[in-house]
């Protein structure tokens, strides 16, 4: 299993050997240092924790100085689930383990858009824009009434949208700069630019 932490930059294209493009996000993915080792035996399941970006060591809490140890400070953990571990602590993870042509998958918190209504949340028509109508244009109409004394569990409404983690599978890496530690994945990926991004292969 390969993996590795990124963080998205932006969009571009790339032209293929037959003069196709693909849309592509760029991501910059550093080499990450492997942080802890999870077992069976330990910890329930075997997993990988790797570390990735720079933090300055006086904005970490001692708890996190004495997992580090004398690895570094860093901004983001996470780890793999794996089922047969070949790392051991203090490892490089680059991306040297993908080529042009693996099929991938990327997970990241996309971006928050507040509190919405259900035109945009949801997908709703809303309401006709003539016909004796006043203020429902994005209204969401009914929700259902009769005998019931309750809003029913799972009505779409109106709340909070964005801020999810976002799984997208079936994404291809399209071009690897190993100078720029850069990668290029077909189509989009969640997030803002900046968004902390785990790629499995």
């Amino acid at each position: 299993m390969k993996f590795i932490l990124g963080r998205k930059l932006n969009m571009t294209q790339i032209f293929d050997k037959e003069g196709v493009v693909h849309p592509a996000t760029i991501v910059e993915a550093a080499p990450v240092v492997v942080s802890q080792i999870k077992t069976v035996d330990n910890d329930g399941y075997s997993a990988v924790q790797v570390a990735s970006g720079v933090k300055k060591a006086e904005r970490i809490n001692k708890p996190m100085k004495g997992h580090l140890k004398d690895l570094g400070a860093f901004a983001a953990l996470r780890e793999f689930r794996v089922d047969e571990i070949t790392n051991k602590v203090g490892d490089k993870i680059d991306l040297s383990q993908f080529q042009p042509g693996d099929a991938i998958e990327v997970s990241a918190i996309s971006k928050g858009k507040g509190f919405q209504g259900v035109v945009k949340r949801h997908g709703f028509g809303g309401g006709p824009r003539t016909h004796g109508q006043k203020h429902s244009e994005r209204e969401p109409g009914s929700i259902g009434g009769g005998l019931r004394n309750k809003v029913p569990k799972a009505m779409r409404m109106a709340g909070r949208m964005g801020g999810d983690r976002i799984t997208v599978k079936n994404l291809k890496v399209l071009h690897i700069d190993q100078a720029t530690n850069t990668v290029y994945i077909s189509g989009a990926i969640p997030g803002r630019k900046g968004t902390l991004v785990e790629i499995i292969g």
